[in-house]
């Protein structure tokens, strides 16, 4: 199977309305950027996004929602994006904020096949209003769903056409996990090398979960708050 599309325009061209997309990384770190822009130039709509965070105004899925291509969130932090709370408190998006460990587990899970657990994580909250309770050695845990979606959208520093991909440090954030979790998991990369040349031993994410790959021409890679030492000496 030829894993190798050619551009971020081919790799959406089949990204249907109403899809469910997870998109990897953690603000601004490791964000699929050309699909992203990718899929904002193509216009497809009633997308449900689930990311850690919504992006910035400008720039991520922020984009997206600025359009309103996005129909619904699961996510965790969107503190960063005005139009996100905009939509949010207007009642013009639909969101599911979860707290960011069992946001983790439940991707994690649901690329495992596990399709719910307990935790304890948000039990006496709002977090647990609806859902199944019980008591666990002593502690009482709230049950929570697996998550799994029809795309995930990861970045890696390479991979190669087999679709084994390395991560580089913060960028092996939620993209890992994002990739064992959708049906179709479509990977971005920095460089693009042919099967071997990666050692097996560094490998973050297996081929056999990526079914489509290419090269990024170009990444931004934005720092969402740039904060600095003064000089030594000042």
């Amino acid at each position: 199977m030829n894993k190798v599309l050619a551009s971020a325009a081919e790799a959406v061209a089949a990204i249907p309305e109403g899809a469910s997309i997870m998109m990897g990384g953690f603000g601004l770190c490791g964000i699929p950027e050309n699909l992203i822009a990718a899929l904002h130039t193509r216009g497809t709509r009633g997308l449900t996004v689930i990311s850690n965070n919504a992006g910035v105004d400008d720039f991520g899925i922020g984009v997206l929602l600025r359009s309103r291509q996005v129909r619904a969130m699961i996510a965790t932090y969107v503190g960063e994006n005005k139009e996100f709370e905009r939509q949010f408190l207007t009642g013009e998006l639909e969101v599911e904020l979860v707290p960011q460990g069992t946001f983790a587990e439940r991707i994690r899970a649901g690329g495992a096949g596990i399709p719910a657990f307990f935790t304890p994580t948000g039990y006496g909250t709002k977090v647990a209003e609806g859902k199944e309770t019980r008591e666990i050695g002593g502690r009482f845990c709230v049950l929570e769903h697996g998550i799994t979606a029809d795309f995930a959208f990861v970045k890696a520093q390479r991979g190669d056409t087999a679709g084994n991909l390395v991560y580089r440090r913060t960028t092996r954030n939620f993209n890992p996990m994002m990739a064992t979790a959708g049906r179709v998991t479509v990977a971005e990369v920095e460089t693009l090398v042919e099967t071997g040349a990666i050692d097996p031993d560094q490998v973050h994410t297996p081929g056999i979960f990526v079914q489509r790959i290419f090269r990024g021409p170009t990444y931004e890679k934005r720092i969402e708050q740039r904060t600095t030492r003064p000089a030594h000496g000042r």
